[in-house]
């Protein structure tokens, strides 16, 4: 979680009290977070990628939600510090689970050692739960690990803003005859995430592919003992517009015999 006591620090060194986030969003760069937390001595406390990794609304810093702003990368090195709304609610799925019949006729042992999320969402794919999810039976695996944004322009809460160059990371992504589905696997039942997560790679893909380009949240559990695959679809109804996600379905799973 970001530092609250760093983050006041940057705060007043960057005489940001002084600074009217309605008119404009303010800029942090890495080197200006690093000199102002210079002094402390905890890792958590001075490590720019720490206290830049705020994904739900609860992790910001103290001084971020009392002045209602979140951050969004710019560039690497450099951040946006934005008023408004930066998150997006990931509600919990109760509806009933399904029961879905694995497409494997043989045991994936690899898959079970460990219990990574990565380890669980190529096992959800590997029995065809994702296609089947998705009802598109061509989906193949063509996109993993991180890449680099080229320069898009883009509307946050009212603003425009413009970003080029910041790493992105998707954790699986998968291609079909007229869409690319993007997955973003959660490693915890956090009830908020951060629209960027989604946003960073629709945005990316959709400025290299003519083919519809859809964000999914994907989450294992263990409920009550046994594992359940909790997937979320989102979509953006203007590509245009970070703010204009909403939630298309969601289902829960468990893969049977």
């Amino acid at each position: 979680m970001a530092s609250d006591r760093s983050w006041k620090k940057i705060w007043e060194d960057k005489k940001l009290d002084k600074h009217d986030f309605s008119i404009a969003p303010a800029t942090v760069t890495a080197e200006e977070i690093k000199r102002s937390c210079q002094d402390f001595t905890e890792t958590n406390e001075k490590e720019v990628r720490i206290l830049c990794k705020q994904d739900t609304r609860e992790s910001r810093p103290q001084v971020f939600k009392d002045n209602d702003v979140f951050l969004l990368p710019k560039k690497n090195g450099s951040y946006y510090i934005i008023k408004g709304e930066g998150y997006v609610d990931v509600p919990d799925i109760n509806s009933p689970v399904i029961d879905y019949h694995r497409q494997l006729d043989f045991d994936l042992e690899s898959s079970k050692i460990g219990d990574s999320e990565m380890q669980h969402l190529d096992y959800a794919y590997a029995n065809s739960l994702i296609r089947t999810f998705m009802e598109d039976p061509s989906l193949v695996l063509t996109i993993r690990g991180r890449k680099y944004t080229p320069r898009f322009v883009f509307r946050v809460n009212g603003f425009n803003i413009e970003t080029q160059s910041v790493q992105t990371e998707v954790d699986a992504g998968y291609e079909g005859r007229d869409k690319i589905v993007l997955i973003e696997a959660k490693n915890s039942s956090a009830t908020t995430e951060i629209i960027r997560q989604l946003y960073y790679p629709f945005r990316q893909w959709s400025e290299n592919t003519n083919k519809e380009v859809i964000p999914v949240f994907f989450e294992k559990r263990i409920v009550d003992g046994e594992n359940l695959y909790y997937i979320w679809q989102y979509k953006f109804a203007d590509v245009n517009n970070y703010n204009s996600i909403s939630l298309v379905k969601s289902a829960r799973f468990r893969i049977v015999e």
